[in-house]
């Protein structure tokens, strides 16, 4: 684990490209990155068909009105891939939900909360959306310090799992 602090413009958004799918393939099938999925995934969180989500992910998010946002998180330095973050509507609960994974051997290196910023700049300031939630467990305690870190108040907790949210207002307070 790497405890430097980043510099707050290391990290970019990269809409990656259908050839680009090797990333998300390779977060998807490692085990340590996808160890939080298990409870979904058993035994490892492992996408067992990463390959084809890829392909499914390509022809339906980032289409002009489809309510859905995906990025890869790009070093500036080297160009390298250290994860991804997304959003989307849903329509159920009025709101949009959202999701950020950082790929293993890349964690302990402030990208969680870099990419969380990235995200809420893209979602507010560019999309105009009204809020971001995001649910997961409570046993995650680094997910959680980050999330509150910019900006998302709990507003609930039931059956292990937290819900977090903000609003573009708070965002852009």
């Amino acid at each position: 684990m790497n405890s430097r602090t980043p510099d707050s413009n290391e990290l970019e958004l990269y809409i990656p490209q259908q050839n680009d799918g090797w990333f998300y393939v390779q977060m998807m099938s490692d085990p340590e990155t996808m160890a939080y999925n298990a409870p979904w995934f058993p035994p490892n969180g492992c996408i067992p068909n990463a390959k084809d989500e890829w392909n499914e992910l390509c022809s339906t998010w980032n289409l002009p009105d489809s309510g859905r946002f995906y990025a890869y998180l790009k070093r500036r330095s080297d160009g390298r891939f250290v994860g991804d973050v997304n959003y989307h509507y849903n329509p159920a609960a009025d709101r949009y939900d959202m999701g950020i994974v950082i790929y293993a051997p890349e964690r302990g290196n402030g990208y969680g909360r870099q990419g969380l910023q990235l995200l809420l700049d893209k979602a507010f300031r560019a999309d105009g959306i009204s809020r971001l939630h995001n649910c997961f467990e409570t046993a995650r305690a680094a997910a959680y310090k980050i999330h509150r870190a910019v900006g998302f108040r709990e507003i609930g907790a039931e059956n292990g799992l937290v819900q977090l949210e903000i609003t573009r207002e708070e965002f852009l307070a």
